[in-house]
């Protein structure tokens, strides 16, 4: 079982205390994975070769795993980051599809996820690349099948949208039974934000389900529990909660 912690790379010092926070979780967590936004400067690749270094400085070498936007990735020509992740001994990636930028000066490929998994693949057959998953976007048997695709272009396995209810994470790993997953979870502590997860997202939460820290922590424990039974790994997205407030009883146990 694998334990990440998403940060999000706003900035270089914003970073570091960031993953000072995740080191104080303690061994349970051995990994973080970086999101790439584009409303931001630092980019996924250059954030975990930081985590790789500062990490390792302080003598408990965390994985990096970037996020990588495929509508941004050339097919007509080597990815550019590859060789510095290979430089700084990260060989794992989560290909996403993206949102459309913002910006319309930035340059886009137009590349589906397939195509980006299978490009990496092609480019580097020893890295682990993980694909993502989405259990709201559209019908469970559209997203299997999907999924499967992504499979047979040539992930590893899966980052998930974040779960809020355990039978929901049992019912799809009974549908990819034996591909290496990282469940997801994440912190919705207000009634905004439960708004946006339901309308942006469509996420399903169960009917106990309150926007409170509280609630977080016992389904942390939960989520934990239910991931050790299935031998799995999770990875926690924090948003606007302290990790250590979150997290330390279920890591701790």
């Amino acid at each position: 079982m694998r334990v990440s912690i998403e940060l999000v790379p706003r900035d270089r010092a914003v970073l570091r205390r960031q993953l000072d926070d995740t080191l104080a979780l303690g061994a349970a967590v051995g990994a973080v994975n970086l999101p790439d936004l584009l409303r931001f400067d630092l980019r996924s690749w250059d954030a975990a070769c930081d985590v790789r270094r500062d990490s390792a400085s302080t003598g408990r070498p965390l994985a990096a795993i970037p996020h990588v936007r495929a509508m941004d990735v050339p097919l007509d020509r080597p990815w550019a980051p590859a060789e510095r992740l290979d430089a700084a001994g990260i060989d794992e990636v989560v290909v996403v599809q993206g949102d459309p930028p913002d910006d319309m000066r930035h340059d886009l490929s137009g590349a589906s996820s397939l195509q980006v998994i299978a490009k990496l693949r092609a480019q580097r057959p020893a890295w682990r690349i993980y694909a993502a998953l989405d259990p709201y976007r559209q019908s469970i048997a559209a997203e299997r099948d999907y999924a499967l695709r992504k499979l047979d272009a040539g992930a590893d396995g899966f980052f998930t949208q974040p779960f809020f209810d355990v039978r929901l994470m049992a019912a799809w790993r009974d549908l990819l039974p034996d591909v290496p997953v990282f469940w997801g979870s994440t912190s919705v502590t207000s009634e905004r934000s439960l708004r946006y997860w339901v309308s942006r997202n469509r996420a399903v939460f169960p009917s106990g389900f309150e926007p409170t820290l509280e609630w977080h922590r016992r389904f942390a424990v939960a989520f934990m529990e239910h991931a050790r039974s299935e031998a799995a790994s999770v990875y926690f997205m924090p948003i606007r909660v302290s990790i250590r407030d979150w997290l330390s009883e279920a890591l701790a146990r």
